[in-house]
């Protein structure tokens, strides 16, 4: 049986990789890369690295897929990015097909945990509907999530509060339900500065590499000084991937600490 091993890797530093990982990198005898051009060559040199440290010996091979090009504005989001991963499943299954063996295990490292707001699941799901035989296994890593709240040193949810997870794009568009506090994750145009300004929020990028920041504080204090190291990190890497906690301050009546 052919299988398609899909690894979380954690928020970007090698001891986030769990042994049920390290376990499965030993088996894998094609990685499958997603190559979205030089500015993220810093993601594949993390990748890179994951394997140094964890399967030195080198008895793998390296196939590396361009990304089919995508419109970042479309009228239909999600018809755009369904056509998107569509493509992105039809890449994959002509590499399968092509790279791997009836008895192959390939491999995609993926950032964060597999399961969470990260598209590789859902195409590797159309994957074994285009080829016969292929299991999909899912190795759970460490989210950006439990990398910011450990960097701050905050637990995620608050006593009796829930916590819902979206997106900048639905934050920018207003939609911000009540009653719960904020994950914000794959936020491209800053939108926590539509919050109020008596929220709290627990900010982080490029979590558990070399390059981390970390920012808290009332919105109405911090949000310009998040606009300048996004500013200047985007600069630096020519690209930045940030995930915040917001303390809804409606909550309880006052600024939003733990």
């Amino acid at each position: 049986m052919t299988e398609l091993v899909l690894i979380g890797i954690g928020a970007g530093h090698p001891d986030q990789i769990t042994l049920e990982a390290v376990d499965a990198l030993q088996r894998v005898d094609v990685f499958f890369v997603v190559d979205k051009g030089p500015e993220r060559h810093d993601l594949s040199q993390f990748r890179e690295a994951v394997c140094r440290r964890h399967r030195p010996d080198e008895g793998y091979r390296t196939v590396r897929l361009p990304d089919p090009e995508r419109d970042r504005h479309p009228a239909d989001y999600g018809a755009a990015v369904r056509d998107w991963h569509q493509r992105r499943a039809e890449l994959l299954a002509a590499a399968v097909h092509a790279e791997l063996a009836s008895d192959g295990v390939g491999a995609f490292l993926v950032w964060g945990d597999p399961a969470l707001f990260d598209s590789t699941l859902r195409v590797a799901t159309d994957v074994a509907l285009q080829v016969p035989g292929l299991e999909i296994v899912v190795v759970p890593g460490i989210s950006s999530i439990q990398a910011l709240t450990a960097r701050h040193r905050i637990p995620l949810n608050r006593i009796g509060r829930p916590v819902q997870i979206t997106t900048g794009r639905r934050l920018a568009a207003g939609e911000v339900p009540e009653g719960c506090d904020l994950v914000v994750m794959l936020d491209g145009a800053a939108a926590f500065m539509t919050l109020p300004d008596l929220d709290h929020i627990y900010w982080g990028a490029y979590l558990g590499t070399t390059s981390e920041m970390l920012i808290e504080g009332v919105v109405a204090d911090v949000r310009d000084d998040i606009i300048r190291a996004r500013a200047d990190a985007r600069e630096r890497h020519g690209w930045i991937m940030d995930t915040y906690l917001i303390r809804r301050n409606d909550q309880l009546g006052g600024a939003s600490r733990v």
